[in-house]
């Protein structure tokens, strides 16, 4: 048997909830069922699960915060959203904020299935290697680890790993400024891209124990990282 497709499922109404949860674990699923958006979030973190489906509507962290909070850390993971709202504006900004797709309530489980196993076999081509060799260090990007030759590992934060990767990623070429800021800041407004700056000149910092590696500003485009 094929191993299970370990998904997140945020969904307040708790009957609901345990019907799309059982239905889903009799077709090779593991479900992660949250009654909430703040526990949703703390178990994407602890559970590293391969797709999210979220519901809109729920309390203390509805499903567009909580799905702005996860893009802020990771750009890649599949995200749907549940919903009963129709409208066009709600549609636009699931999808502005970083959704994948859209199911309006009330939906089939062949339809949720169809389109989840549509966006894994998208996202699974795309996976990052554990070690990145940059000169003469070594980036663990998913333990956000960097080591210089054979010195300790220094810990980085989230985003600080996510700019490194997506600069890495575009290596000699011109990181965009804006698409970078959306993705990692979700607005790309003055004062989050003061805060990139900030990050930057972090990154560079750190990185500085090798010279050949330049972080340089693309004045009015972006960075562009070369070794």
């Amino acid at each position: 048997m094929a191993n299970k497709i370990k998904l997140l499922l945020a969904e307040d109404e708790a009957a609901l909830g345990l019907i799309i949860k059982e239905s889903l674990e009799t077709r090779n699923f593991e479900v992660i069922l949250c009654e909430n958006g703040e526990i949703a979030y703390n178990k994407y973190l602890a559970e590293s699960p391969e797709i999210l489906v979220l519901d809109v509507m729920m309390p203390k962290k509805d499903g567009f915060t909580l799905a702005k909070d996860i893009r802020a850390i990771d750009d890649a993971i599949p995200i749907i959203f549940l919903t009963a709202k129709s409208q066009t504006a709600d549609v636009v900004e699931g999808f502005s904020i970083g959704g994948n797709d859209y199911l309006k309530k009330p939906f089939s489980m062949e339809e949720l299935i169809v389109r989840v196993h549509n966006l894994i076999g998208r996202t699974k081509i795309q996976k990052s290697p554990e070690i990145i060799i940059l000169g003469a260090f070594t980036f663990a990007f998913h333990k956000q680890q960097l080591k210089f030759k054979n010195e300790e590992s220094i810990k980085l934060t989230h985003r600080e790993a996510h700019l490194l990767f997506h600069l890495i990623k575009n290596k000699n070429q011109v990181l965009d400024r804006s698409l970078i800021l959306n993705k990692l800041w979700a607005t790309d407004d003055f004062f989050s891209a003061r805060s990139m700056d900030v990050f930057i000149s972090k990154l560079r910092k750190k990185l500085s124990k090798d010279e050949s590696i330049q972080i340089i500003n693309v004045r009015g485009f972006g960075y562009k990282l070369t070794d």
